[in-house]
């Protein structure tokens, strides 16, 4: 799998996707808005059962409580968290549906450099071209299809 200028381009297929709003980057730092290039790989599928049915076997739900820590200076950077959790963090069960399904990268994970970036996530997008943090971002069909479509260890060349 490999993203183009064009989309995600998967088994034969374009996937229209936005990314961040920094643009690429080879030198990704929090907070910049930028996606990260390099090779990627999927290291987990979380989605929100109160929303959706499980969309792969390998997809963990989402549940109340569950951050994903993004404060550099913190001993839990880019990890999954639960609260009550004081530093930084994003909340994983949004009241929009951005977040319904997220597929989960490795970058900077699991031995995280603070500060070099965290929560590179693929999920829905808001709408076509609008721009992530950071992300790679979808159409709830396209997130859905690449969610079954895909096992952990797939490789995503940016």
């Amino acid at each position: 799998m490999r993203w183009t200028p064009q989309g995600l381009r998967v088994a034969g297929l374009a996937l229209p996707c936005t990314i961040g709003r920094g643009g690429l980057t080879d030198r990704k730092r929090e907070g910049d808005g930028a996606t990260p290039r390099g090779l990627h790989h999927f290291v987990g599928c979380l989605y929100r059962p109160d929303r959706i049915a499980r969309p792969a076997p390998w997809a963990l739900p989402i549940r109340p409580g569950m951050l994903w820590s993004d404060a550099p200076e913190d001993a839990a950077y880019n990890q999954l968290v639960h609260a009550p959790y004081a530093p930084s963090h994003e909340q994983l069960r949004r009241g929009d549906p951005l977040y319904d399904i997220i597929l989960l990268t490795d970058w900077n994970w699991p031995e995280a450099t603070p500060g070099a970036g965290s929560a590179i996530f693929l999920h829905q997008w808001r709408r076509p071209g609008y721009p992530t943090e950071g992300c790679l971002a979808f159409s709830r069909t396209h997130i859905r299809w690449l969610a079954a479509w895909a096992a952990p260890g797939t490789s995503l060349l940016i």
